[in-house]
């Protein structure tokens, strides 16, 4: 059968040299193989790619039938090429400016180095594939290894080529949503006196992480550069392409540099075979033959150093693109066997001519085993990608790389380092690379340049929290139900709080205003026993009947303040006591008007006071006060009466009742106020009366307690808030009804009980008596 050509196209040069033998070791493994194309054997030209406008010859020649110089026209018949597969050029940028001619007859092209995201457009690239991974993973590795050290604020140096501004743009494009900041990008310029503008530019913009993705021709000098300038602690993240370079980190000096991490592809095992191989080679120099007049004519393809190479020379080379360059080989062998209907002994049959085409859509399908590694290509061309990530470990001087991590995505994606690694870089490393370190719990970040990366600190207050993995920039504040301090990272659920029936100090209210609902009923029944004894004329008879019942109904308000205030409640909480409290002050305010009028008006305004006692003076002044009152509480409660209401506090929500109508409310406070003022004055005109009649001072400590309670209330409201204050309304309510048992029926109820002789007409007669005669 005639053989099959393979045309293997790699950037020679001594550094590759051991790639070259790697793919001829993998086309003569395959044609010494009954298993994979039986009885088809497989040819191969190697050219070395000289530069973009010298190749063009070669790549041409490719594309031809009859020889060099033909150029392809189709006649109607199936076009068949010289070539059925290229593989190479190693680079990007060379790959994609030769890949156009083979892309248009489907010339399969399948490479182990041109890892640009570019070359994943099937729409220009439909013939493409590679057995190296796609930048775009190399790129999301770096990033993870920078999102693994919370290193946010890097610069990317890259090569004048496609390999580095494909990566540079996946680079800006994947760093965005990590919040990872691009200080600087550059590139590094051909003339090497310039690069250290390019660390000149690095220290301004304090940066210690340095992304360099580029190919190793363009980072030797650059690394040299940065070792004459003795740039120190920095953080170096190395490319596939340079990440396992033995030039590099044999460098003398190399160590001061800083600490280097890297990306490179998976790397296997030795070849098994492959050293055996290399020495009968150099042993038998087929390979250094190029003597051919056309080489020579085609960019000098004669290789000068295959007669000088060493054996240990090739094998001690950089392994890490054999195995690619390998199953690049083995997936066109691959493809071609399925193309040709081959089986296990032999192939379908001999007349069938396999074109381009052909082993181009049989490489879609391809799916093989190499070295327990699976062999295949998804929709663009592109394989499975697996990465080992390396680090130079240099002791005394020497550096040596040591795998510390992977990145792969298949089966599945994951990503691994080294756990003493982390809490190596964590504890000396992570402060100075980063613009600005992290925020404490509970801060915000607040921007203050270009980059997010850069910023300063500011706690959230109170009523605000921060979710810093939605957005570290806002404080957000929490909901009406809610509570936060200063400083947090969440929200919680306020306590609804009001008074409990079963709370100790519900109970203890609640028994004080039962306490003060009986005694007055006691006192009440005590005085209509003794309606007929001067003490209970003297305190007002039928007046202190009525005092004592508006003194239980007042107490009733305390009550309300227990439980869940509902519309109904709040209505009637305050209603309830200012109207009966101001009847039964207005009760004392004319008692101590009809005393002071009895002992020092009387005799001057005889006919004023005949009018005021003949015309029930008392009752009228009662009834008005009361009913002006009651008229006021309807008024407030009709426009817009009191309700419940939620005040927020901290962690607590205090259910509580509104004052409605702020004006009207006022207006009734002002109105009992002015009452209670006109009562003291009263009472204070009469504190020199009959020591019997004297119940000046008794109302005058009755008012006092009801002024101090009502002010200590206030206070407390405009002071402090929470569940506590629910209580001070009741106590002072408690406060003041106390105040007028105490201070005006308890000493009568202690005459009568305690000294009956004091409650006789003769005992007030002489009382009077002993008054009148005092000299004035």
């Amino acid at each position: 059968m005639q053989p099959f050509i393979l045309h293997p196209r790699f950037k020679f040069s001594s550094a590759s040299y051991q790639q070259i033998q790697v793919m001829r070791f993998a086309i003569e493994e395959i044609n010494n193989s009954t298993l994979l194309l039986p009885g088809v054997s497989l040819g191969y030209e190697i050219f070395d790619y000289c530069s973009d406008l010298l190749s063009f010859g070669a790549a041409l020649d490719f594309l031809t039938q009859k020889g060099r110089g033909a150029i392809p026209v189709w006649n109607g018949t199936n076009y068949r090429p010289k070539v059925i597969s290229v593989t190479g050029p190693f680079g990007s940028s060379q790959t994609i400016s030769v890949a156009p001619l083979y892309m248009s007859e489907m010339i399969p092209m399948v490479t182990h180095g041109a890892s640009s995201v570019q070359l994943s457009y099937k729409n220009r690239f439909p013939s493409f594939f590679r057995t190296i991974p796609s930048d775009k993973y190399q790129v999301e590795s770096i990033v993870r290894i920078l999102r693994q050290f919370n290193w946010n604020w890097v610069a990317f140096i890259g090569g004048d080529n496609d390999y580095s501004r494909d990566a540079l743009t996946v680079f800006q494009e994947k760093i965005r949503p990590a919040n990872i900041c691009l200080a600087y990008q550059d590139t590094i310029p051909q003339n090497q006196s310039l690069i250290g503008r390019l660390f000149n530019n690095i220290a301004m913009f304090n940066v210690q992480v340095i992304v360099v993705f580029a190919n190793v021709e363009f980072v030797i000098p650059f690394i040299q550069k940065a070792i004459d300038l003795r740039v120190k602690e920095k953080v170096w993240i190395a490319s596939e392409t340079w990440s396992m370079s033995q030039e590099l980190i044999k460098k003398s000096q190399i160590e001061r540099i800083g600490t280097v991490l890297g990306v490179t592809v998976q790397r296997h095992k030795d070849l098994r075979g492959f050293d055996e191989f290399i020495n009968n080679t150099v042993k038998s120099r087929h390979e250094n033959a190029c003597t051919d007049m056309d080489l020579k004519e085609r960019c000098g393809q004669i290789c000068s150093d295959c007669n000088s190479t060493s054996a240990q020379t090739i094998i001690g080379e950089d392994p890490t693109y054999s195995f690619v360059i390998y199953s690049a080989v083995y997936a066109v062998a691959h493809a071609l066997h399925n193309a040709l209907r081959c089986g296990t002994w032999n192939c379908a049959n001999s007349e069938i001519i396999a074109y381009p085409y052909m082993v181009t859509e049989a490489l879609k399908q391809v799916k093989f085993k190499l070295e327990n590694q699976s062999i295949e290509f998804d929709e663009n061309g592109d394989p499975p990608a697996h990465y080992d990530i390396v680090h130079w470990d240099c002791k005394n001087k020497t550096c040596s790389n040591v795998d510390i991590g992977s990145y792969l995505t298949n089966p599945t994606p994951s990503f691994h380092i080294n756990e003493t690694l982390i809490h190596w870089f964590a504890g000396t490393k992570a402060p100075v690379l980063q613009c600005s370190s992290e925020c404490k719990s509970g801060s915000r970040k607040v921007q203050t340049g270009f980059h997010t990366c850069c910023f300063e600190c500011e706690i959230c207050s109170d009523g605000k929290y921060i979710n810093h993995t939605a957005d570290p920039y806002s404080c957000i504040a929490c909901q009406k139900d809610e509570w936060a301090r200063n400083g947090s990272t969440s929200c919680t659920k306020r306590s609804i709080e009001y008074l409990h029936s079963d709370d100790s100090l519900a109970i203890f209210l609640m028994f004080q205003a039962s306490s003060i609902i009986l005694i007055s009923m006691a006192i009440l029944v005590l005085f209509l026993c003794k309606n007929d004894t001067p003490v209970v004329k003297s305190a007002g008879g039928r007046l202190c009947f009525f005092m004592l019942c508006c003194l239980s109904m007042s107490s009733i308000s305390v009550f309300l303040y227990i439980g869940k205030p509902t519309e109904a409640i709040c209505t009637l909480r305050n209603s309830v006591f200012v109207v009966f409290y101001v009847a039964c002050l207005s009760c004392l305010a004319v008692r101590s008007f009809q005393i002071v009028c009895i002992f020092k008006m009387a005799a001057k305004l005889p006919k004023a006071y005949d009018f005021w006692v003949k015309h029930g003076g008392q009752w009228i002044t009662i009834i008005t006060t009361t009913v002006i009152m009651l008229f006021l509480c309807i008024l407030w409660i009709a426009i817009e009466g009191p309700k419940p209401n939620q005040i927020a506090l901290y962690s607590e929500v205090i259910l509580d009742c509104t004052y409605g109508v702020i004006p009207i409310f006022y207006v009734i406070v002002l109105f009992a106020t002015l009452l209670g003022i006109a009562c003291f004055s009263f009472a204070y005109m009469g504190t020199d009366l009959p020591k019997n009649y004297n119940e000046g001072k008794s109302i005058t400590f009755s008012l006092l307690i009801f002024f101090i309670s009502w002010v200590i209330s206030l206070t407390v409201h405009l002071s402090t808030k929470g569940k506590h204050t629910l209580s001070v309304n009741p106590f002072s309510v408690l406060c003041s009804l106390y105040g007028i048992l105490f201070g005006y029926f308890f000493p009568k109820c202690y005459i009568i009980i305690i000294t009956p002789e004091r409650n006789t007409a003769a005992y007030f007669q002489t009382a009077i008596q002993s008054y009148t005669l005092q000299p004035r």
